[in-house]
Protein backbone atom coordinates (compact mmCIF):
# COMPACT_ATOMS: atom_id res chain seq x y z
CA UNK A 1 0.00 0.00 0.00
CA UNK A 2 1.12 3.59 -1.11
CA UNK A 3 0.17 6.86 1.19
CA UNK A 4 1.22 10.42 0.41
CA UNK A 5 1.22 12.76 3.65
CA UNK A 6 1.24 16.36 2.95
CA UNK A 7 2.01 19.15 5.78
CA UNK A 8 2.72 22.42 5.91
CA UNK A 9 -0.36 24.57 5.36
CA UNK A 10 -1.88 27.14 7.39
CA UNK A 11 -3.01 30.54 7.49
CA UNK A 12 -0.59 33.77 5.91
CA UNK A 13 -1.13 36.99 5.37
CA UNK A 14 -0.47 38.25 1.94
CA UNK A 15 2.70 38.70 1.02
CA UNK A 16 3.81 35.57 3.19
CA UNK A 17 5.67 32.63 2.29
CA UNK A 18 5.01 29.05 3.22
CA UNK A 19 6.88 25.50 2.61
CA UNK A 20 4.79 22.35 1.91
CA UNK A 21 6.32 18.99 2.26
CA UNK A 22 4.86 15.77 0.65
CA UNK A 23 5.96 12.31 1.90
CA UNK A 24 5.31 9.07 -0.09
CA UNK A 25 5.58 5.81 1.80
CA UNK A 26 5.12 1.88 1.65
CA UNK A 27 6.25 -0.51 -0.46
CA UNK A 28 7.64 1.57 -3.25
CA UNK A 29 10.27 0.64 -5.53
CA UNK A 30 10.61 3.92 -7.04
CA UNK A 31 9.30 7.39 -6.89
CA UNK A 32 8.70 9.35 -10.50
CA UNK A 33 6.87 12.34 -11.21
CA UNK A 34 5.70 14.46 -8.21
CA UNK A 35 3.32 17.26 -8.43
CA UNK A 36 1.03 19.88 -6.36
CA UNK A 37 -2.75 21.02 -7.46
CA UNK A 38 -5.14 23.07 -5.77
CA UNK A 39 -8.79 23.45 -5.65
CA UNK A 40 -10.52 26.51 -4.47
CA UNK A 41 -14.16 26.46 -3.13
CA UNK A 42 -16.25 26.34 -6.36
CA UNK A 43 -13.07 25.61 -8.81
CA UNK A 44 -11.86 22.80 -10.43
CA UNK A 45 -8.77 21.45 -9.19
CA UNK A 46 -5.81 22.84 -10.99
CA UNK A 47 -2.01 22.12 -11.82
CA UNK A 48 0.15 24.27 -10.27
CA UNK A 49 3.89 22.24 -10.54
CA UNK A 50 4.93 19.28 -11.33
CA UNK A 51 8.28 17.67 -11.12
CA UNK A 52 9.71 14.76 -13.35
CA UNK A 53 12.22 12.05 -11.35
CA UNK A 54 14.84 13.87 -13.62
CA UNK A 55 13.94 17.33 -12.01
CA UNK A 56 12.71 18.79 -14.79
CA UNK A 57 10.36 21.81 -13.63
CA UNK A 58 6.79 22.99 -15.35
CA UNK A 59 4.68 25.94 -12.90
CA UNK A 60 1.12 27.23 -13.84
CA UNK A 61 1.45 30.68 -15.38
CA UNK A 62 -0.18 32.05 -12.19
CA UNK A 63 2.61 30.92 -10.00
CA UNK A 64 5.76 31.09 -12.07
CA UNK A 65 8.24 33.25 -9.84
CA UNK A 66 6.78 33.27 -6.73
CA UNK A 67 6.69 29.00 -5.97
CA UNK A 68 9.44 26.71 -6.13
CA UNK A 69 9.23 22.50 -6.47
CA UNK A 70 11.85 20.80 -5.47
CA UNK A 71 12.51 17.34 -4.93
CA UNK A 72 14.21 14.78 -2.45
CA UNK A 73 14.40 11.55 -4.21
CA UNK A 74 16.56 9.71 -0.89
CA UNK A 75 13.28 10.68 1.34
CA UNK A 76 10.53 10.47 -1.68
CA UNK A 77 9.48 13.55 -0.80
CA UNK A 78 8.16 16.74 -2.84
CA UNK A 79 8.30 20.34 -1.38
CA UNK A 80 6.56 23.70 -2.53
CA UNK A 81 7.77 26.31 -1.20
CA UNK A 82 5.48 29.67 -1.90
CA UNK A 83 6.74 32.93 -2.01
CA UNK A 84 4.69 36.09 -2.27
CA UNK A 85 1.48 34.70 -1.87
CA UNK A 86 -1.58 36.22 -2.78
CA UNK A 87 -5.47 36.05 -1.47
CA UNK A 88 -5.96 33.85 -4.65
CA UNK A 89 -3.67 31.24 -3.97
CA UNK A 90 -5.89 30.10 -1.18
CA UNK A 91 -6.96 26.65 -2.00
CA UNK A 92 -6.36 22.96 -0.71
CA UNK A 93 -3.65 22.24 -1.94
CA UNK A 94 -3.07 18.19 -3.03
CA UNK A 95 0.21 16.22 -3.54
CA UNK A 96 -0.13 13.97 -6.33
CA UNK A 97 2.76 11.01 -7.64
CA UNK A 98 3.28 8.49 -9.90
CA UNK A 99 4.74 5.78 -8.06
CA UNK A 100 5.84 1.97 -8.93
CA UNK A 101 5.26 -0.22 -5.93
CA UNK A 102 5.65 -3.48 -4.97
CA UNK A 103 2.85 -6.16 -4.39
CA UNK A 104 4.10 -9.99 -3.91
CA UNK A 105 6.80 -10.67 -6.42
CA UNK A 106 5.41 -8.08 -8.66
CA UNK A 107 5.48 -4.65 -9.41
CA UNK A 108 2.79 -2.04 -10.33
CA UNK A 109 2.54 1.71 -11.48
CA UNK A 110 -0.02 3.82 -10.42
CA UNK A 111 -0.99 7.79 -9.46
CA UNK A 112 -1.64 8.44 -5.85
CA UNK A 113 -3.30 11.69 -4.31
CA UNK A 114 -2.86 13.32 -0.71
CA UNK A 115 -5.53 13.82 1.99
CA UNK A 116 -5.10 17.59 0.85
CA UNK A 117 -3.99 20.37 3.08
CA UNK A 118 -5.28 23.99 3.21
CA UNK A 119 -3.92 27.23 2.41
CA UNK A 120 -5.32 30.72 3.82
CA UNK A 121 -4.09 33.78 2.65
CA UNK A 122 -5.68 36.49 4.17
CA UNK A 123 -5.23 39.82 6.17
Amino acid sequence: QVQLVESGGGLVQPGGSLRLSCVASGSIRSVNAMGWYRQAPGKERELVATITSGGSTTYADSVKGRFTISRDKSKNTVYLQMNSLKPEDTAVYYCNADITYYRGSYYFKGGYWGQGTQVTVSS
